[in-house]
């Protein structure tokens, strides 16, 4: 497999936060280059030195950055896009802290290009029995009873490859009725709630912190014939959102979803579905913990390699 190189510029004091979320969306084996601690290493008094090569002692004036490496496929390029999606808000959520620029630099291919890139790896996917995801630049094979979910996500998170979304999908797939009413915390691509509508709800409500994912999720709605169904709104989580819902997801990660258990209940009556997706295993514990303290039970779960998705009702 090859991988791609990813380098995030931060700064020092943001280190810890910042290699934090990056696990969070899976990463593992990052690494620091930070040159504060390279002059501790240097300036260590128990340790003489002859000789230090040119090019180690660049690392003296180094810009503090996280380094991790991505598959270079439809999945790494899925990951990538979480990642750059909600990389600002850690600003928000952490005022005290110092992020720096956050910006990315991969080695191989340029950030601008990041866009399109993904697209040679994309093709149609089958998810759960009867959904078949569909680039909108691609035909696919139906098999009957099939629904196709057309979808061009630009860069906005969510093709339908990911482990995360497809273990929403297949709780759509069960719990999605003529019925039902559908909200969508952290849209992206809009791909759940337009399955949903094309699943048969009656209506969906998609909100997503990013402007650009918005736009996306509209237009994909629009080239699957839903678009007059769904309603779009630019907002973080449920600042923005009224009413109550026969079935909520979110497919976000875990600091997001623990943050989400504050205010979710208050749009669940007696009987709705909360579908969470988005925890890597090692964070099950604490989503667990925050959905056990907002007075909710989880009623089903579901793993693909090391991402857990789980069903929650109120507790009766």
């Amino acid at each position: 497999m090859d991988w791609t190189q990813v380098k995030l510029y931060t700064t020092t004091p943001a280190i810890d936060i910042v290699s934090g979320y990056l696990i969070s969306h899976g990463l593992r084996g990052l690494m620091i280059e930070d040159a504060s601690d390279f002059s501790d290493f240097l300036e260590d008094t128990t340790i003489h030195w002859d000789y230090i090569d040119d090019d180690l002692m660049k690392m003296k004036e180094c810009e503090t950055a996280v380094v991790f490496y991505l598959p270079d496929n439809l999945q790494g390029m899925e990951m990538f896009r979480g990642i750059r999606q909600g990389i600002e808000s850690l600003r928000s959520e952490v005022p005290e802290i110092d992020f720096g620029r956050l910006t990315f630099e991969t080695e191989g291919v340029r950030e601008e290009d990041w866009e399109t890139a993904w697209k040679k790896y994309y093709h149609p996917v089958r998810v759960g029995e009867h959904i078949m995801i569909c680039p909108c630049w691609e035909d696919c094979e139906l098999q009957p009873g099939d629904i196709k979910v057309v979808l061009d996500p630009g860069m906005a998170f969510g093709t339908g490859t990911h482990e995360t979304t497809r273990l929403c999908m297949q709780f759509l797939e069960k719990y999605i009725t003529k019925d039902t009413t559908m909200l969508d915390v952290g849209t992206g691509s809009g791909i759940l709630a337009i399955t949903a509508l094309l699943l048969g709800t009656k209506s969906a409500v998609g909100v997503d912190i990013d402007e650009l994912s918005v736009k996306i999720a509209q237009e994909n709605a629009d080239l699957n014939g839903v678009g007059d169904k769904i309603s779009l709104v630019w907002g973080d989580l449920t600042e923005k959102i009224s009413g109550t819902y026969d079935v909520i997801c979110a497919n976000i990660v875990a600091d997001v979803i623990i943050r989400l258990c504050q205010s979710v209940t208050a749009f669940m009556h007696k009987d709705t579905v909360l579908i969470v997706s988005g925890i890597i295993e090692d964070r099950c514990g604490d989503v667990f913990a925050a959905l056990e303290d907002a007075g909710l039970s989880i009623i089903e779960k579901n793993q693909e390699n090391d991402w857990v998705s789980v069903v929650v009702k109120r507790k009766e």
